[in-house]
């Protein structure tokens, strides 16, 4: 008999939790034992123990059975996108690990609660197998969220530092690439100064050719004129009968025999040279910006049928510049995009009364590599106009030796280039004992106003001692 009370206390918690509802109740020491379970979760003396039997450890992209000592009537998991839990059998629950994370599931049986820690850990992932296999013996370790890739590490160049970043990018196309890979000696500094200088160098060269001839008599007057330049005109109520809107360069005319002359010889050269030097901080991995110039005026037609109206947006034009600095070790690598542009009036075009300008736009982008002070320059943005009038007057203008009188013409040539010099710069802020004096003047801005009894003063004079009186 003893030994049956012995086997019936050995079988307790298992008769409670697997048979809750057994047909011959047990002996009372047993009944006694037998409602704990209903309430709380059945105790357990070993309190270590409790901890690690309710964390279930996995790893991304694998999966675990969970086994009850009971049949399973529910369950619950907070983040399916962490982990996800489906029941199998009546007393199994298969758990499939997602993404690295924790997430807590809750079991419910007959009469029973059960909740368990599900820690997924990232383990070895894809991308990361893929950087050993290409950069093999360098330190890389892959962090992914939904958001961002996070490297970190120790590399040992600056290659397969940026390499790195490029192919987690290619691979992660809609995921921000945070590369804080580390370089032997590397700078802290994380911020770039960005020294730029344009130089803009316009030459131009204009050489305008034209005879007008013409006479004014008692009983005749004539002119002959391509019309490519000004050419005078006959006014009756003039003294002279004759109106010059322009006398162009080379002027003559005889008042006696009334026969004059006008001739259109110029020749004309320019050159024009703009500088901007702008000076940009960006920190690393943003995008920093410079405009200088200004914006015009576009109208632009809302509406439809009888009910347009007219807006106005502004246009931006001048000298810009955008760059984005990557630091790796002791190397910058800039993106680049400088761009000038000026209003072209003579290709605008007039809406409604508004003349709207064209613009001249002359851009590069581009990717170097430097190191701390070192520069490069993009040179090369040409731009060459050439523009050539001639007019003639039919049959005289083919005349030998004469008909080059009755020619007109205007050669035109211009060409514009433009300069760029960068010169990027690692930099930090200033500790308050490294910051310079400001400068400071010898001697007051304005000295203290003298000879005016009225004026106000803010020093204290002595009179100057008296000599003695002579010895008697």
């Amino acid at each position: 008999m003893v030994c049956v009370i012995v086997l019936s206390t050995l079988l307790l918690p298992g008769a409670v939790s697997l048979a809750p509802g057994a047909q011959t109740p047990p002996p009372a020491p047993v009944r006694a034992a037998a409602p704990a379970p209903a309430q709380t979760p059945a105790p357990v003396s070993d309190s270590g123990r409790l901890e690690r039997d309710r964390v279930l450890m996995l790893t991304a992209g694998r999966s675990m059975v969970l086994t009850t000592a009971y049949d399973i009537t529910r369950i619950a998991i907070t983040d399916p996108k962490i982990a996800d839990a489906v029941v199998v059998q009546p007393r199994e629950v298969l758990i499939d690990g997602r993404t690295a994370g924790t997430v807590s599931l809750i079991v419910w049986g007959a009469g029973r609660r059960d909740q368990y820690d599900v820690v997924v850990d990232p383990g070895v992932t894809t991308l990361q197998q893929t950087l050993q296999q290409i950069f093999p013996g360098e330190d890389i370790r892959v962090a992914v969220n939904d958001d961002a890739v996070i490297l970190s590490g120790q590399v040992s160049t600056n290659t397969v530092m940026l390499r790195a970043a490029e192919i987690v990018a290619a691979t992660k196309t809609n995921a921000r690439v945070v590369n804080m890979l580390q370089l032997p000696g590397g700078t802290a500094s994380q911020q770039v100064m960005l020294q730029v200088r344009f130089a803009e160098v316009n030459r131009a060269a204009m050489m305008q050719a034209g005879f007008t001839f013409f006479t004014q008599a008692q009983r005749f007057a004539g002119r002959t004129t391509t019309q490519q330049f000004a050419a005078p005109s006959f006014d009756a109520e003039s003294p002279s009968g004759l109106e010059f809107t322009d006398f162009l360069n080379l002027f003559f005319f005889d008042g006696r025999e009334g026969i004059g002359a006008v001739v259109k010889a110029l020749e004309s050269k320019g050159y024009f040279q703009s500088l901007a030097e702008p000076n940009l901080i960006a920190y690393n991995g943003q995008e920093a910006s410079f405009l200088a110039g200004g914006e015009f005026p576009i109208p632009v037609v809302q509406g439809g049928g009888n009910n347009n109206s007219v807006t106005v947006q502004f246009k931006e034009f001048g000298v810009r510049l955008k760059f984005k600095p990557t630091i790796a070790g002791d190397v910058i690598r800039l993106k680049v995009a400088p761009e000038v542009s000026s209003l072209d009036f003579n290709n605008g075009v007039t809406l409604q009364g508004f003349r709207i300008p064209a613009l001249l736009t002359r851009r590069a982008e581009t990717d170097v590599e430097l190191r701390d002070g070192q520069s490069f320059a993009i040179a090369g943005l040409l731009n060459n106009v050439t523009q050539e009038d001639k007019a003639a007057i039919p049959i005289l203008s083919k005349l030998p030796i004469i008909g080059a009188l009755f020619k007109s013409k205007s050669d035109r040539a211009e060409r514009t280039e433009l300069m760029v010099l960068i010169t990027p710069r690692l930099v930090r802020p200033l500790d308050p004992d490294e910051v310079p004096p400001l400068p400071t003047r010898p001697k007051a801005f304005l000295p203290a106003p003298t000879g005016e009894e009225d004026a106000p003063t803010n020093r204290t004079e002595t009179p100057a001692p008296t000599a003695p009186p002579p010895p008697r």
